[in-house]
């Protein structure tokens, strides 16, 4: 929703000021623009990415109006869940099999809808808990399974910025596309008059404007914040590899929240206390 106030009030302060320069509004309302612009961005993007890529991106750029999702409050849930988990695995591994196998139909993360609403994030705990189920891994061996598969991830997340980077620095290039094509259509109407040659070019300049505005205004802030977003979602994730590497190390379920605590960003970081607290009533949902 902020990010919604942001473009308004980038639109609003653009428009007023050219009002207040004595700008005719009427001017800018050049439809046929945005098709040449828009349209030319919508077929760079289908011409570079993949269908899952273009899925990806409207699920992100959807996502920037309701944010990550990712507080305080869901980094303790994330605490409790790794306490519960990491403390009937000590008791008995085998215990947890049906939990990471269905976490769909699994009461621990039935309690934590933080952890279970997360798709990486529930994957990469419940494939990492398969793991050392199954096998003995050394906490050395296991740290570089997690990080190659947290790298694959964030490989797929920078190839979606950069293109949708890319197609932010291409818009200016559009924008002169489309001034140009008014420039052109300009010259055959030479013998009209000059109101009609100065509306033709002010209108054709719009088309520059439009570039401009739409990349640095809105689509290079927008992608801002989603790398803002994947930046807080891999934080969410490291967390978990915390509380996972130091089961791994055969540290007990108390202890292994703390590592996890720690290793939390300081502005949603909650005090030992309220650890203590979340982890004494873990399971009690």
């Amino acid at each position: 929703m902020v990010a919604i106030v942001g473009c308004v009030f980038v639109l609003i302060c653009v428009v007023v000021g050219f009002v207040l320069e004595g700008g005719n509004i009427a001017a800018l309302i050049q439809p046929l623009e945005f098709l040449i612009i828009g349209g030319s961005a919508l077929g760079t993007i289908i011409i570079a990415c993949s269908t899952h890529m273009i899925k990806e991106m409207i699920q992100r750029i959807l996502q920037i109006l309701k944010g990550s999702g990712i507080n305080k409050a869901a980094y303790i849930e994330l605490i409790q869940c790794m306490f519960e988990l990491i403390k009937m695995a000590s008791a008995n591994p085998i215990s947890i099999e049906p939990h990471v196998e269905n976490p769909e139909n699994s009461d621990i993360f039935k309690r934590y809808p933080a952890v279970l609403h997360n798709h990486h994030l529930i994957e990469f705990i419940c494939d990492t808990l398969k793991v050392q189920i199954a096998s003995s891994l050394s906490p050395y061996d296991l740290e570089e399974l997690m990080n190659s598969d947290l790298e694959v991830v964030h490989e797929a997340e920078h190839h979606l910025v950069a293109t949708m980077n890319r197609v932010g620095d291409a818009m200016p290039g559009l924008g002169i596309v489309a001034a140009v094509l008014g420039v052109v259509i300009t010259m055959g109407k030479l013998d009209q008059g000059k109101e009609v040659i100065g509306h033709s070019v002010g209108s054709a300049l719009v088309g520059t404007l439009l570039g401009i505005l739409l990349s640095y205004g809105y689509i290079q802030p927008l992608v801002a914040k989603i790398e803002s977003i994947m930046k807080e979602e891999s934080q969410f994730i490291a967390t978990a590899k915390i509380c996972l590497l130091a089961y791994a190390k055969g540290v007990n379920a108390k202890v292994c929240a703390e590592f996890g605590r720690r290793g939390i960003p300081s502005e949603f970081r909650p005090s030992f206390k309220e650890v203590d607290e979340a982890t004494a009533n873990a399971g009690k949902k």
